[in-house]
C-alpha cells in the first residue's frame, strides 16, 4: 500500500473545504421544505424573495373588507387612488418583530405622499394584536384574518402571502405591484414604494 503524497493529502483537503462551503452557500430554506422539515417554529419563513411586476403583466384589482383589531370596519376601496403597503403578520413571529419598526417608520415617512400602509394578522385575536401594537409603537390599522382569511384569499389568485411576513405593494388602481417574501428590508421596501408611487396612474 502506498503512502499519499503530501500533494495528494493537500488536494484532498481542498476538495472536502470546498465542499463544506458549496454546502453552506447553497443549502435553501424554501417554503416547501419548511413545511416538510419538522421545525417547531410555527410560522413559514420567506427568505427575503422580492418578486416585482410590470404595469402590464398586473392581474385585476384586488379589493376586501375586514375589521381592525379595534373593531373598526376596514375596505380597501377607502383606499383608490393610494398605493397600498399591505404586511401578512402575527405576533409571535420573529422577523415580524424584527421589521416592525422599519414599517413604522417608512409608514410616517410616507403618509402623507399617498401611500397606505394595513397589517394582516395571520393568527391572533384582537388583544394580541393590539398589544403588539402598543408594544413597537405601530399606528397603521391592522385587520384580524383568522376567522375566514379573506384578505389572505383576496390576495391569493395573484402573489399569495405564502410565508409570514409577507409585505405587497399595490397600485393606485389596487393591482399588486410587488412583494417581499420573509422580512422587509426597510431600503428594498422603501425602494418599492417609491417606484409603484411614482408610476403614472
Amino acid at each position: 500500500m502506498t503512502r499519499p503524497t503530501i500533494r495528494t493529502l493537500v488536494a484532498a483537503a481542498l476538495v472536502a473545504t470546498v465542499a463544506i462551503v458549496t454546502s453552506g452557500c447553497g443549502s435553501s430554506d424554501s417554503v416547501a421544505e419548511q413545511y416538510a422539515d419538522g421545525s417547531t417554529k410555527n410560522y413559514i419563513g420567506g427568505d427575503g424573495t422580492v418578486v416585482e411586476i410590470p404595469p402590464a403583466n398586473r392581474g385585476e384589482p384586488i379589493s376586501f373588507t375586514s375589521t381592525t383589531d379595534l373593531g373598526e370596519p376596514l375596505d380597501s376601496a377607502d383606499y383608490d387612488g393610494d398605493v397600498m403597503v399591505v404586511n401578512f403578520w402575527y405576533a409571535a413571529c420573529p422577523p415580524c418583530r424584527a421589521e416592525a419598526p422599519d414599517l413604522e417608520a417608512l409608514h410616517q415617512q410616507y403618509q402623507d405622499q399617498g401611500v397606505s400602509f394595513i397589517g394582516v394578522n395571520v393568527r391572533d385575536q384582537a388583544s394580541t394584536a393590539v398589544a403588539f401594537a402598543e408594544r413597537f409603537d405601530v399606528t397603521y390599522p391592522s385587520v384580524i384574518d383568522i376567522t375566514d382569511s379573506a384578505v389572505q384569499l383576496a390576495f391569493a389568485g395573484q402573489v399569495s402571502p405564502n410565508a409570514v411576513p409577507t409585505t405587497i405593494v399595490v397600485d393606485r388602481e389596487g393591482r399588486a405591484a410587488a412583494r417581499i417574501t420573509g422580512r422587509a428590508e426597510k431600503s428594498i421596501l422603501n425602494s418599492l414604494i417609491t417606484t409603484v408611487l411614482a408610476e403614472t396612474p
